[in-house]
């Protein structure tokens, strides 16, 4: 494997010795235990590549060991693909091998699709759809091609951020077909080749794929999965400054796959610190309108009230009321928005009228979207008494809103698992599906999205396949679903 300098930011040796905890084992193995200890840190995102690691002698004092014993770890690391270093410019975080990419297993009949956040329609959607058929009588004389979207429609959307706290005008809108394609719009705008895009680790993977797919490069900033310390905006505010990003792709609220919720403050500081660099912000709302313990309009105002006009909102139907609606929108300001309808033309023309007139019914029905998320509520507490139940040495934390538990497992075997569990008739993401360089093999997500029957028999095969790889070390070369 190549080296290169990376361009990632530098952690310090009391940081890394917070993260590795009580890394010794109990035996007089000092340097493999070390090694051993940065490697998990490099499989659950937490160290990723590019990350430039403290010299010797600082990570020795850090750590209250010899310089020996950490260049005897730190070969180590060399040795596994862990670490790659070069004379004058230090040692820093690698890439241990190239990953394939590739179908899991073959799917059985009868596989319970454990891969998909997302949900059934809503009720209420036939009804829509009868009486848009009236309203489309209105549209019939015209062209049908709308750059921006209904004005009805954006009016509804641009209302609902006014009353989250962010005000809006129905000029601030944009209506798209769905959220990944307002993303892709805005990449396509933001960035080219080579360009660097700031990311949280773990991530929607989708996102990556797409940020790949334009050539550009992905940085990522680590999150706790835990919750207990959640958005490095430390971190955040370093990579700004040494990466200088074309613009940062953030989920704030209900983030995927972790589930955690951004507070106010925090959302303040990550504000201002962004506006500070004058980076634009592209901020995934998907999941915003799925708070299942409370009402979304007296949850935390928008990241994009105290990121400024270079903030970027995109939002969707598809999670809150049925993907096969495909429409979402972007809120930009009127100059951001100017620039990326002219940038549109070279996607597409605009977006279905019919479908628009259907959403524009369904977002009147507020009523329909309480009962969605009460019902989301269940299947979320069906599915953590499912794990707890028949996986009880996973663990993860409750979830206040989204679509996923984001669980923990007691060893690094997710893609192995993923690959067992489609022969015992389950399809799950493993952990590197969300990882900008793979790893997060202690982690997998799982979707409360269906009944809670399916999510309890799919625990229940995830239980067995889990058994079958207990025990097994995780494979680096593991294929990634």
């Amino acid at each position: 494997m190549e080296s290169v300098i990376p361009v990632g930011g530098r952690i310090s040796g009391p940081r890394l010795a917070v993260m590795l905890g009580s890394w010794r084992q109990g035996s007089r193995q000092g340097a493999a235990d070390l090694a051993g200890a940065i490697e998990l840190q490099v499989l659950d995102g937490q160290l990723p590549l590019g990350t430039r690691l403290p010299a010797e002698r600082e990570l020795a004092d850090a750590l209250g060991v010899s310089r020996t014993l950490i260049g005897a770890a730190l070969d180590r690391l060399r040795e596994n693909g862990f670490v790659a270093s070069r004379r004058g410019a230090g040692s820093w975080i690698a890439a241990p091998g190239r990953r394939r990419r590739g179908p899991l297993a073959p799917v059985h009949d009868g596989a319970i699709d454990f891969t998909h956040a997302s949900s059934p329609a809503i009720a209420g959607l036939a009804a829509a759809v009868d009486a848009a058929r009236v309203g489309l009588a209105d549209h019939l004389g015209d062209h049908g091609y709308q750059e921006r979207g209904l004005l009805g429609l954006r009016e509804k959307i641009a209302r609902r951020y006014t009353e989250r706290g962010l005000p809006t005008t129905p000029a601030q809108v944009m209506v798209t077909n769905g959220a990944h394609h307002a993303f892709v719009l805005v990449l396509r705008m933001l960035a080219g080749p080579g360009d660097r895009v700031l990311v949280e680790q773990p991530t929607y993977p989708n996102a990556l794929e797409a940020i790949r797919a334009a050539h550009a490069i992905p940085v990522p900033v680590a999150l706790d999965p835990t919750g207990a310390r959640g958005w490095d905006i430390a971190g955040v505010d370093a990579a700004l400054r040494q990466a200088n990003p074309r613009f940062a792709y953030l989920v704030v609220d209900f983030q995927n796959p972790t589930g955690l919720r951004l507070d106010t403050e925090g959302r303040r500081r990550l504000g201002t610190v962004l506006a500070r660099a004058r980076t634009p912000v592209v901020v995934d709302e998907t999941l915003v309108e799925l708070d299942l313990e409370g009402d979304p309009l007296h949850g935390p105002p928008p990241l994009a009230a105290f990121a400024g006009d270079l903030a970027i909102c995109v939002g969707s139907a598809s999670k809150t009321h049925w993907g096969g609606l495909r429409l979402g929108w972007i809120r930009a300001s009127e100059d951001l928005l100017g620039r990326l309808v002219s940038a549109r033309y070279a996607v597409d023309l605009g977006s279905p009228v019919f479908e628009q007139i259907v959403l524009t019914e369904l977002l009147a029905d507020e009523a329909a979207l309480a009962r969605r998320r009460e019902e989301l509520r269940g299947y979320r507490d069906a599915l953590a008494g499912a794990v707890h139940r028949y996986l009880p040495d996973w663990t993860f934390t409750l979830p206040k809103g989204g679509l996923s538990l984001w669980c923990r497992m007691p060893e690094p075997v997710s893609s192995r698992l993923a690959v067992a569990a489609a022969s015992h008739g389950v399809q799950v993401a493993p952990g590197s599906r969300f990882g900008v360089h793979g790893g997060l093999e202690r982690w997998i997500r799982l979707p409360f999205s269906l009944p809670p029957d399916k999510i309890d028999e799919a625990v229940r095969r995830l239980s067995a396949a889990a058994a079958s790889v207990s025990g097994t070390p995780a494979s680096l070369d593991a294929p990634i679903a």
